[in-house]
């Protein structure tokens, strides 16, 4: 076996790999007598086949697993030895395409390899960490959305308006009869709430206590009933009652609905709920002011196909974005853009970078991280956490997509504690706002 190297240029590496036919044939012999022992052809006793027969009959198939484990050795050994680490799977291509048995064999290959990257001094990392505590105005705001939320109606003189409460008796017809579970009594139904079919609580806007009204709507083609789907249809409505929303009182009443034991207890939970909150959105700012320093701390050379790869990546994720309807890969040919590349050559020197950090200073993902990780993710799916765990559990590229980020914010935390770091306490609306600038770059 003979490998030579035909490219070395930057990230780039070529090599012509040989492998003699006498080198492929002794593989070959060498399967065979191990296999021999244990076969039996008709007319042999079992291990006593022929050699010649042996090769006529199981020759071609094991040729082929000879050639590819010679160049699958051959590649790993020249991996071993040089160093390298491919960006991506390199690539294999047989050169001597009128190859026959006995001859030699000539294969390419190439790759990129991974960059060697620079040391740090993480001193020079400057961050600012932005403190905000929840005031007792943002405590007060919060229980006002909950006592509007916990709202309750009351009745009201004169006309039905937009967000009140109306309690209607409605018939359904189509084509002047009687639909199924198209009537109901004493309904309460918020108007401006949506919850019936676009046009019918325009409809009634306006109306007061005993009332009466035909609302003629039509049902979506979407409708989940097929014989209802894109019809129209009338509801004769009789309200029976108008109310007015009034909201709950800020009390201990207001706390027991929110599962708390009073209205002290509901004001801990949401100053802690809120730290919560503003804690993991300073994270945010703090996250990225790191990663634009690394971004300008380091130079090194990128492997172009990771690039190219991660460009045609985000070019498909925000087309999908932009044409939501469209699912699968049935669509136009998604072309990158310098914006696209540009993201992508941010990403990938990043996700390198961040990489090298935490193997070489050993920062793991731990089993127990994983886990609940998993759980919380579980939780979306509610009835279908059991499959949802066992599904990733089987997944190696699933459980990649949960490890990643986790692992990313292991190596910036391994980073913060090393940078120069300065608290400064700000108000809850200069958090939103610094919040708002990441989402806006």
């Amino acid at each position: 076996m003979q490998i030579t190297e035909t490219l070395a240029e930057g990230l780039k590496r070529e090599y012509q790999i040989t492998i003699t036919g006498s080198d492929l044939d002794a593989r070959v012999t060498e399967k065979l007598e191990e296999a021999r022992p244990e076969v039996a052809l008709k007319g042999f006793r079992k291990g006593k086949v022929p050699m010649a027969l042996l090769r006529k009959q199981f020759g071609p198939r094991l040729l082929g697993e000879a050639m590819q484990e010679a160049v699958d050795g051959a590649m790993q050994d020249h991996l071993t030895a040089s160093g390298d680490r491919p960006a991506m799977q390199p690539d294999v291509k047989m050169v001597n395409e009128d190859w026959k048995e006995g001859d030699d064999i000539v294969v390419s290959m190439s790759y990129e390899k991974l960059p060697e990257i620079p040391e740090i001094d993480f001193k020079a990392v400057k961050l600012e960490k932005l403190v905000a505590k929840p005031s007792d105005a943002d405590i007060d705001e919060a229980l006002k959305n909950l006592a509007e939320n916990a709202q309750n109606f009351e009745t009201k003189k004169g006309k039905a308006a937009d967000g009140d409460q109306v309690v209607i008796d409605f018939l359904g017809k189509l084509d002047g009869e009687p639909f199924d579970g198209g009537a109901a009594e004493d309904y309460p139904l918020v108007l401006g709430s949506g919850s019936f079919i676009p046009g019918f609580e325009e409809q009634l806007v306006g109306l007061k206590k005993d009332e009466e009204k035909v609302v003629e709507v039509t049902f979506p083609e979407e409708y989940g009933a097929e014989h209802l789907a894109g019809k129209a249809v009338t509801f004769d409505v009789t309200v029976k009652d108008v109310k007015k929303p009034v909201p709950a009182e800020v009390d201990d009443e207001l706390a027991k609905k929110y599962g708390a034991e009073s209205l002290d207890a509901l004001k801990g939970q949401i100053s802690e709920r809120m730290a919560a909150e503003y804690t993991g959105a300073a994270r945010q700012v703090l996250k990225r002011s790191l990663l634009d320093q690394l971004d300008t701390l380091v130079t090194f050379d990128l492997p172009s196909r990771l690039v190219e790869a991660e460009a045609g990546q985000i070019a498909h994720q925000l087309w999908h974005e932009e044409n939501p309807d469209v699912h699968g890969h049935d669509h136009p040919e998604i072309t990158p853009t310098e914006e696209h590349t540009k993201l992508a050559v941010r990403r990938v020197k990043l996700g390198l970078l961040l990489a090298e950090l935490g193997q070489k200073n050993e920062v793991k993902v731990s089993d127990a991280e994983m886990t609940q990780a998993i759980m919380m993710q579980a939780r979306q799916y509610p009835g279908q956490e059991r499959a949802f765990f066992e599904f990733i559990q089987s997944n190696q590229a699933a459980q990649q997509q949960i490890r990643a980020p986790l692992f990313e914010d292991k190596v910036v935390d391994f980073i913060v504690e090393l940078a120069e770091v300065t608290e400064k306490e700000i108000t809850k609306d200069d958090l939103k706002a610094a919040v708002d600038a990441l989402e806006d770059e």
